[in-house]
């Protein structure tokens, strides 16, 4: 298989999974049971609006460079808040808990809000799979050095040392799938990666005894003074 081909599996993979979840969701309707439909419809909303912002991503992709996409001074906690807001029923759901932590007085960086919403989602989705009541996933806004650092913590398996590597140099250069980790999206950190690559930002990942943290470091917007 070419790596194209392998490419476009990861691919099909990834979009297949949310429409496999929704046919056994639909599939396990059961009319006598109002609260069970109504929870049932729940879900495959939820599921399905996943799957959508995937494809929309995918799209936005193929228009980085059609000049939509501008750079502006963006409120990197109002983002993650958005993302936790959107995030608390899914997490509520599954009996977890995403917990926002911001330690830095810098709160401005140089970004595409759009484009940012969608990393730190993927990436706290990604790190639905590998949290519990006692573990939750913790999203850290910090000063790194020059950056505003986005990091999102999870207690899930080692992240395997090939894509460690690649997340080095700050981009995947294809979708990847990601063995060790199944309930994270090869897709979802390969479309990341080349958002942050068109905003001028890094994504990278540390390795943890007990799990991974998936980061995005983002330049400081810094206010221009009149006098």
């Amino acid at each position: 298989m070419t790596v194209e081909e392998t490419s476009l599996a990861i691919v099909a993979h990834d979009l297949k999974s949310p429409l496999a979840t929704m046919r056994q969701l639909a599939l396990g309707l059961d009319p006598a049971s109002p609260s069970s439909v109504t929870q049932s419809q729940q879900d495959l909303i939820t599921v399905s609006e996943q799957a959508l912002r995937q494809v929309n991503d995918l799209v936005k992709i193929a228009r980085l460079e059609d000049g939509l996409f501008e750079l502006e001074p963006v409120s990197v906690p109002v983002v993650c808040d958005d993302v936790a807001r959107e995030l608390r029923f899914l997490y509520r759901e599954n009996h977890k808990s995403l917990h926002p932590s911001y330690q830095t007085r810098a709160t401005l960086a140089i970004a595409n809000r759009e484009l940012l919403h969608s990393i730190i989602y993927n990436f706290c989705t990604n790190a639905l799979h590998y949290s519990d009541s006692n573990t939750s996933a913790t999203l850290t806004v910090r000063q790194h050095q020059r950056h505003i650092r986005i990091n999102i913590r999870d207690k899930g398996p080692a992240l395997p040392t090939k894509i460690w590597k690649e997340l080095q140099k700050g981009w995947l250069d294809r979708p990847t799938s990601i063995a060790m980790r199944p309930g994270s999206s090869g897709l979802g950190l390969y479309i990341s990666t080349k958002f942050a690559r068109h905003m001028g930002a890094k994504v990278g990942a540390i390795r943890h005894r007990d799990g991974t943290s998936f980061y995005i470091d983002l330049p400081i917007s810094t206010q221009l003074s009149l006098f």
